[in-house]
């Protein structure tokens, strides 16, 4: 093979792994000088090639470290097996330097004065200490190279040529490893596309293209069922390195998923016509996104629904049917949280200290207000960052008589509700605001 060739094959590897020619002419130098060290180096070297890539020229080199006594110990004879690197105690037999004794060299041996350190073994393969520089009047400091040019060779063993081949194909896969991580390490806090692969107990792998993603129960959606084959949109919460490849964390209960569905969906908000200030969910079951115009003469509330409401129809159809409540952002607090208690009509709204405000609704709207186990109003308040008591006219105008109101204006706490019907008649009033609730949805 010419080098034309080889330089072919090259672009073709780099198409088909999706990596850089450059990371592709790293990995044959450092299979070559693999090969090189297998064949004529020596245990210990570090040898190095170098690919000049308009000739196909490889020069090769030794590479030796520049070091002092404070970074390596010079082992005696018998401690040739001793690890590479360790943390040793300090004692006259390991020829400690004068900044390490403290008084005369007998101190060494005593054991008050015994220190550790961490330091490498000295290999004159690899290392060079900076006084033999200075004789050889090579003009090195402490923790540079010294590059040793080494004989130009073209004849490599069965062996050495295995060597290198192994050596590709595992830089190959760590450099696939590593453009992958890239890739979705850029993506965390997008979502993106997934078909379900294979379910592993309660974790759901996704092929999200060059790797799977795994979404763990407690990201899962509660009550929703995945089967092989299905196709759904994701949130990239983070991406782990570990040893078996990068793991791609998704979720679909993360809030920020519908607000990334409806940027899909809604091309004013890409274009900084309309903006999601707030939003607050309970997965599955219903979340509420306030909106505002960035622009006169745009409606935020109808540019989100779309015409016949097809904008948050796809959103809810990929959210299983979780139900979307789009209220209008309004710096004005009072405003700001009657909008948030959508559907139910509000009376008047008055705010109180400790960031507390105290909503009024009619007696025949107060448990759509409340919403089924208080999830309207705990979503308000999620939404808005107040805390919200919704009480009806006629429990308002009782808290005006008793003083209890008063008590509020004046940084009290807030009386408790007591309970007006039973039980079984809170569920039907439930049911019947979630209906209407429905049906204003539709509308």
């Amino acid at each position: 093979m010419d080098f034309q060739e080889f330089l072919s094959a090259i672009t073709q590897i780099s198409d088909e792994k999706g990596l850089s020619k450059e990371v592709i002419v790293e990995t044959v130098e450092h299979a070559l000088a693999s090969a090189y060290k297998k064949e004529y180096g020596k245990k210990g070297q570090i040898i190095k090639a170098q690919m000049n890539q308009k000739t196909g020229k490889v020069d090769f080199s030794r590479s030796r470290l520049v070091v002092d006594e404070t970074v390596v110990y010079i082992p005696f004879p018998e401690e040739e097996d001793e690890p590479e690197s360790f943390t040793f105690k300090v004692k006259s037999e390991y020829r400690p330097l004068e900044s390490e004794i403290s008084g005369n060299e007998d101190n060494t041996n005593n054991p008050s004065s015994v220190g550790e350190h961490k330091r490498v073994r000295y290999n004159p393969e690899r290392h060079i200490l900076v006084e033999e520089c200075k004789l050889e009047k090579l003009k090195l400091e402490v923790g540079e190279e010294q590059i040793i040019p080494l004989e130009q060779k073209e004849d490599f063993g069965r062996i050495a040529a295995q060597t290198a081949k192994q050596v590709v194909l595992q830089k190959i896969r760590e450099a696939e490893k590593d453009a992958v991580l890239a890739e979705y390490k850029s993506k965390e806090g997008e979502i993106v596309s997934g078909i379900v692969q294979r379910i592993e107990g309660t974790s759901v792998y996704f092929d999200i293209g060059k790797t799977l993603g795994v979404l763990m129960k407690e990201e899962q959606i509660r009550g929703e069922f995945y089967k092989e084959g299905q196709r759904l949109k994701l949130y990239v919460v983070k991406v782990e390195t570990t040893p078996r490849g990068p793991i791609i964390v998704l979720s679909r209960i993360y809030p920020k998923l519908i607000s990334k569905l409806f940027e899909l969906e809604v091309p004013e908000i890409g274009a900084n016509q309309i903006e999601i200030k707030s939003l607050a969910r309970e997965a599955g079951s219903r979340t509420k996104i306030a909106v505002m115009s960035l622009v006169d003469g745009v409606d935020p509330i109808g540019a989100m629904v779309g015409q016949r409401g097809v904008r948050v129809a796809a959103v809810i159809s990929e959210l299983g049917g979780e139900k979307i409540d789009i209220i209008e952002y309004s710096n004005d607090p009072v405003e700001y949280i009657k909008n948030s208690l959508s559907p139910a009509k509000v009376v008047d709204v008055k705010v109180l200290p400790r960031n507390t405000a105290l909503v009024i609704v009619p007696s025949e709207q107060l448990s759509l207000a409340i919403g089924k186990e208080g999830q309207n109003v705990r979503l308000s308040a999620r939404l808005t960052g107040w805390k919200i008591d919704v009480k009806s006219t006629e429990e308002y105008e009782e808290m005006e008589k008793d003083g209890s109101l008063k008590n509020m204006e004046d940084g009290g706490e807030m009386p408790k509700r007591k309970p007006k019907a039973k039980k079984e008649e809170a569920k039907e009033i439930d049911e019947k605001n979630e209906d209407e609730n429905s049906s204003s949805e539709e509308e």
